[in-house]
């Protein structure tokens, strides 16, 4: 079986997530796994997912090292997943890993990895053009940041499942997914209920 994972940061309404999909099945994806969430996140729920279902033999498709992660700690752990599982993991138009005899070859192995370094240092890059930005519009007398959020502000979605999160019938992922909101979105809107007198 050929699933694809494609990722991306922030949710549909910000990012377009189309062009992945398409490239994934014209590259043989069966099934593809769809994620919102932030390369270096700690869990990452659909690829969790398709590592959990993937079956000896099976092939795992995406388009870049940093779709998968931008830690190297991360893709390091994700690829002795890959081997102990026996998969196949084809980074499309890049490098093939094929660990389906259980085995990586070495020059493989750290050419995956040198590829991890450079996706979490392009990340850290990107992180620190941003925070010098803010703190050159700052320095301009600009408000960074978003508005302060209050409960007033909580979608009517989150309010009506927020009860069978409260009741164990729901995790936060799950949450997540039905009110189509990031995980952190959703911790900041249970902090805010939680602190106030709902």
């Amino acid at each position: 079986m050929n699933h694809g994972y494609a990722r991306c940061s922030t949710n549909e309404s910000k990012q377009d997530i189309d062009r992945q999909v398409r490239e994934l099945k014209q590259a043989g994806a069966e099934s593809i796994f769809l994620e919102y969430e932030h390369g270096d996140a700690a869990v990452k729920c659909q690829l969790s997912s398709l590592l959990e279902e993937a079956q000896p033999g099976d092939t795992i498709i995406t388009l870049e090292v940093s779709r998968l992660a931008r830690s190297t700690k991360q893709l390091c752990e994700i690829i002795e997943i890959i081997r102990s599982k026996h998969l196949r993991l084809v980074i499309v138009g890049s490098i093939t890993v094929d660990c389906s005899n259980g085995e990586i070859d070495p020059m493989t192995n750290a050419f995956i990895q040198m590829s991890g370094v450079f996706a979490e240092l392009e990340l850290r890059i990107i992180r620190e053009r941003v925070r010098s930005g803010m703190a050159n519009a700052k320095a301009k007398g600009a408000k960074i940041g978003r508005p302060q959020a209050t409960a007033d502000d909580i979608p009517a979605v989150f309010l009506r499942h927020y009860p069978a999160f409260k009741n164990k019938q729901l995790n936060v992922s799950e949450l997540a997914r039905v009110c189509d909101l990031s995980r952190t979105t959703v911790y900041k809107y249970i902090d805010l209920l939680e602190g106030c007198a709902y």
